[in-house]
């Protein structure tokens, strides 16, 4: 994969994790004409599109059972790169060994995907080991060979790995389905037809009723925001940042409005991307 992607960067996806992973799975949906990049983690696919080593990263943003991905809210705004569409898949593990079902008494896999059958784990007497991806986590138990280590991963990586598939379509809950972004270098406006989604983010001043008041805008122009989440940097406990998805891009009246009076009632805001839906929300 490493070869044909250095060959051909301007056709390349990089994602986070092994051969196998969910993110590899999303990648061949939404690029099926691309090359995918395997990268040990988020900062180095990051760094693979700021590098020029590909065209873009495809990043798990939120998961609909065990909220949003660890560390993405700071890693989307340091990265320089913006958003440029979304994908969503659905996720359905399953638990592949070098053993019977019998015998196993650990899980390995990322915790992201732990947290997500963690009902499932503890029904079944299953220890959760924290693993930094599933598909990596496969390998590893590959690696391993002892019986009573299984691997929580996609069904595809039983097979790339040598392991028997124990049980499949593991989930706590039928919806479960993971949010993907892609993320490429600027310059890149939006094409195609919406609806549309821009993603911000924006510190509020540090005054009573300041968050009320910016969120005003949106409401008086009849803008829809479908996600509004706090993160704190640096761990002051005073500095709160928010990030956002709203409806609507730059250019239309009422986003503009709604982002000026935003701008009013905040020390800074920043757009990370506009892009069409995948899906339509409500």
């Amino acid at each position: 994969m490493a070869e044909a992607a250095a060959a051909a960067p301007e056709r390349t996806v990089a994602f986070q994790g092994a051969p196998g992973a969910n993110s590899h799975v999303a990648v061949r949906e939404a690029f099926p004409d691309g090359l995918p990049l395997p990268c040990f983690d988020f900062a180095d696919a990051l760094d693979a599109v700021k590098d020029g080593r590909a065209d873009c990263a495809m990043i798990p943003i939120e998961n609909s059972l065990h909220g949003r991905v660890a560390d993405m809210h700071f890693l989307l705004p340091e990265s320089g790169l913006v958003i440029t569409a979304e994908h969503f898949l659905p996720i359905r593990h399953a638990l592949m060994a070098a053993g019977p079902m019998a015998g196993i008494r650990q899980a390995m896999s990322h915790p992201q995907a732990l947290g997500q059958c963690r009902h499932w784990l503890r029904a079944h007497g299953i220890e959760p080991v924290a693993y930094p991806d599933t598909a990596g986590a496969a390998a590893m138990v590959a690696e391993l060979g002892d019986p009573a280590v299984a691997a929580l991963a996609p069904p595809g990586a039983a097979e790339l790995y040598g392991l028997d598939l124990l049980a499949t379509d593991i989930a706590d809950a039928d919806h479960n389905t993971t949010r993907f972004v892609t993320l490429a270098r600027g310059g890149r406006p939006p094409a195609g037809d919406g609806p549309w989604m821009t993603t911000l983010i924006f510190e509020v001043k540090n005054v009573p009723a300041a968050l009320y008041k910016a969120m005003g805008g949106f409401a008086t122009n009849g803008v829809n925001m479908t996600k509004l989440e706090s993160y704190q940097r640096g761990g002051s406990f005073a500095a709160t940042e928010f990030y956002a998805d709203v409806e609507g891009k730059p250019g239309e009246p009422g986003f503009d409005r709604a982002v000026e009076e935003l701008g009013f009632h905040s020390k800074w805001v920043r757009l990370l991307g506009t892009y069409r839906q995948a899906r339509r929300r409500g």
